[in-house]
């Protein structure tokens, strides 16, 4: 048995227990210098690991709990975790337990375990891969699930979870010619003209990349900006605009281009994509509410539960409880009174918001249109929005369960406003 456990392996415990144990988001689980001191090949494995097991939590303990007479240390419950995974997914049995034996021994307090953990294991290497398929899919919170299930439905809600089991492919936004992309990429050109890729590999190292002829951007997240239509000439902000995506995609479609985020790190890494795909964009590091002037254009994609993108951050749930909810919707409703404050005479307003709950899409809007007698919802228009996706109050709902057959997409709101 080797004393010392695969670097991803242990990397990966390291994540679910700042996760689980500490309330942190795997973003920011994956920093520091223990993170960064990993070999490419071996953070892309820890990551994926950390992923897949936080998405499989409930069948991991549903399988392990007949093992154990008690809960052990978390510590060690996620070394289980991580080995039933494994195992249960095809990781070879050898290896997989010794690593898991390996990074138990190597803890102090947990050492005792070591033996638990090789027998444990042992009989999931032995049953589990059989039992695994028969595992229903893992449920959401009740902090998160109830409210879903009041305003969606119970099939939706296990829609959604299927969605969020799956996870999410890859989906780009092109500057130009994304028919031509699709096909040098072998991708799939998405109705609303995103593609999608399910078999990516190393993103910076497919075609296009290094010349920045797209990014990535969920398909979703890309339509906010596809609604305003033809943008060219126009003077457009982006409020809380980092990662960059709709700056990139308002820079591509002929605006000038205003983008705004509290984060000046954030901010720093949508300079680099911007000089990767050669657009151009003023960027300003500051609050929202405190922005100035007079716009054409207005897109505010505000800070939200970001309870659409489970399916690709399956730490959320597990991370965070539903506290501050609340307080974000009581700062949407300030950033929307601003912006509106900030159109010029004919100018149009996004409000988007990568939210499963209505309170924080549908609720906003009908709430602004009662504060701000004039204000209208524009009809919304883009190729490729389904009839289904429209909300009574003239928005746009999106939801992982849609396009279930071509890999879902994250969940969003959003909807175009003017003054009248």
């Amino acid at each position: 048995m080797s004393d010392k456990a695969s670097p991803a392996r242990g990397a990966a415990l390291r994540c679910l227990g700042e996760v689980t144990g500490q309330g942190r988001l795997l973003s920011e689980a994956m920093t520091g210098p223990a993170w960064a001191a990993l070999a490419p090949a071996d953070r892309a494995a820890a990551q994926r690991m950390t992923l897949e097991v936080l998405r499989n939590l409930d069948r991991c303990d549903a399988l392990l709990k007949p093992h154990l007479r008690k809960a052990p240390p978390l510590m060690v419950r996620n070394v289980l975790r991580l080995g039933t995974w494994e195992l249960c997914t095809g990781g070879a049995a050898h290896g997989v337990v010794n690593d898991c034996v390996t990074l138990v021994s190597a803890d102090r307090k947990a050492r005792t375990m070591a033996g638990l953990v090789n027998a444990v294991l042992r009989r999931i290497a032995e049953d589990g891969p059989a039992a695994w398929a028969k595992l229903r899919v893992p449920r959401l919170p009740r902090w998160l699930r109830d409210p879903l299930r009041a305003a969606w439905g119970p099939q939706a809600v296990a829609a959604m979870e299927a969605a969020h089991l799956a996870g999410a492919p890859l989906d780009l936004t092109v500057k130009d010619d994304a028919a031509g992309w699709a096909e040098r990429l072998g991708a799939e050109l998405l109705p609303t003209g995103s593609l999608r890729l399910t078999e990516a590999g190393q993103v910076s190292g497919l075609p296009g990349y290094d010349e920045g002829a797209w990014w990535v951007q969920d398909a979703a997240a890309a339509l906010p900006v596809r609604l305003l239509g033809d943008v060219a000439g126009l003077r457009a902000l982006d409020l809380c605009a980092a990662p960059g995506g709709k700056t990139l995609q308002l820079a591509a479609a002929g605006a000038q281009v205003t983008a705004l985020d509290l984060s000046e790190p954030r901010l720093a890494r949508l300079a680099e994509n911007l000089a990767r795909t050669g657009l151009g964009a003023e960027l300003v590091a500051g609050d929202a509410l405190e922005a100035r002037g007079e716009w054409d254009v207005v897109l505010l994609d505000a800070p939200c539960s970001a309870t659409g993108t489970i399916r690709r951050h399956p730490d959320l749930p597990r991370a965070r409880q539903g506290e501050g909810i609340s307080d974000l919707i009581d700062l949407q409703a300030r950033m929307l009174d601003h912006a509106l404050s900030l159109l010029a005479p004919g100018g149009r307003l996004v409000f988007c918001t990568c939210s499963l709950l209505p309170d924080e899409g549908e609720c906003q809007i009908e709430e602004a249109l009662a504060r701000h007698p004039g204000l209208q919802v524009l009809p919304v228009e883009a190729p490729g929005v389904e009839p289904g996706w429209r909300a009574p109050e003239g928005g746009l709902r999106l939801r992982p369960d849609y396009w279930p057959a071509r890999g879902g997409m994250d969940g969003f709101y959003m909807a175009v406003l003017q003054r009248g």
